[in-house]
């Protein structure tokens, strides 16, 4: 299990990466801001894909986000 500290560092710079730094520290604000059920949000992310299209979603995300070992 990773640190809390380094989940929240891949985070901010996946969002940075993604979303660029103005846009992250904005998704983040606004999720702070906002009452947000995490369980509720997710349950409708995925519901109109596959188990095998969810799956394929996952390895081509592994891929491209693997780093190498220490």
């Amino acid at each position: 299990m990773i640190s809390d500290t380094l989940i929240k560092s891949s985070g901010m710079r996946v969002l940075a990466e993604n979303l660029g730094t103005v846009e992250a520290e904005r998704f983040i604000t606004l999720v702070l801001r906002e009452p947000f059920d995490y369980t509720i949000w997710q349950r409708g992310l995925y519901k109109d894909m596959s188990v095998k299209e969810l799956y394929d979603k996952i390895k081509d995300s592994e891929k491209t986000t693997q780093q190498p070992a220490p």
